[in-house]
């Protein structure tokens, strides 16, 4: 059904991107944002390189480890080693970071406005910046929450205060047996409540924000809404990517602005409705928190 324009073909200049958007933001009924994983990079939260390498060194020399994200799947043969090194994971991408400017900025430019945030980041950088907790969808979980393995029961739990025990006493990459979590129901081990198989424990919370997200849209369908795509790759298009595509293409109202340093392209049936930006999203919301824009 859609055909992909690559942003290179475009002529118009970045400042005209940027008023055109600037006009955009400011009539727009509502505010949709879409956030992906180039969100979160943007802001400066890596899963490799300084800042993996700073926190990790010990299982890098151990296992050859290249990124946080992969050691993650690694099939280590203790829990007491798994989660040393998931607690570690855990805290420096969900509790030690509690703002940033880049979400700052964002909140800046949509809190007096009709907004909501989609997104498939599972790090807490809008709530932990400000965004109003009613207007936020985390699709695919929370760094935040455990769940059973099983699952035998479909309820998360807050893990802060064991997780930062975790790091404050592991030693040799592991961590005490009695600090391993386990299902308070059926005695299995805990694991993540982050969406990677069909264990995915979509829980009261998840339900809520997933009926909140879709009020959100029959509140403002055929108005002037803004689909705004921050950083989202092509992982689980499914999500975000390909709904605002399609919602832009039913809405003539509509506008989506899609927003990513390398995997910016629209489709070519929502070309006049869309704007498409090649840059790296810190340096393009700053542009709206200059006292004198650059353009």
């Amino acid at each position: 059904m859609f055909g992909k324009i690559q942003t290179m073909k475009y002529t118009d200049s970045y400042c005209s991107q940027m008023k055109q958007l600037e006009e955009k933001i400011n009539t727009a009924d509502a505010i949709l944002i879409g956030a992906g994983a180039g969100m979160s990079a943007s802001a400066g939260y890596t899963y490799s390189g300084e800042r993996f390498e700073h926190n990790f060194s010990d299982f890098i020399k151990k296992y050859g480890f290249k990124d946080m994200y992969t050691a993650g799947f690694y099939p280590y043969e203790t829990l007491e080693e798994h989660w040393a090194y998931w607690s570690r994971y855990i805290y420096i991408n969900r509790y030690v970071q509690k703002s940033n400017k880049l979400y700052k900025n964002l909140l800046e430019l949509v809190k007096n406005r009709d907004y909501f945030v989609l997104t498939t980041n599972v790090d807490h950088c809008f709530q932990n910046t400000g965004f109003d907790k009613q207007r936020l969808f985390y699709t695919q979980g929370d760094y935040g929450l455990w769940q059973c393995s099983r699952p035998c029961h479909l309820k998360t739990y807050d893990n802060e205060a064991a997780v930062k025990r975790m790091v404050e006493e592991q030693k040799n990459m592991r961590i005490p047996s009695e600090l391993i979590p386990y299902c308070p129901v059926c005695g299995a081990p805990m694991t993540m409540n982050l969406r990677i198989d069909q264990t995915f424990v979509e829980d009261n919370g998840w339900h809520k924000a997933a009926s909140r997200y879709q009020d959100f849209l029959r509140q403002h369908k055929g108005q002037s809404i803004l689909y705004l795509e921050l950083g989202v790759g092509g992982n689980t298009p499914g999500i975000i990517k390909y709904p605002f595509w399609k919602m832009t293409y039913q809405n003539p109202k509509a506008v989506y602005v899609c927003i990513n340093l390398s995997e910016a392209y629209i489709p070519t049936e929502i070309k006049k409705q869309s704007i498409n930006i090649v840059g790296d999203i810190k340096e393009v919301l700053s542009y709206f928190t200059r006292e004198k824009h650059v353009c």
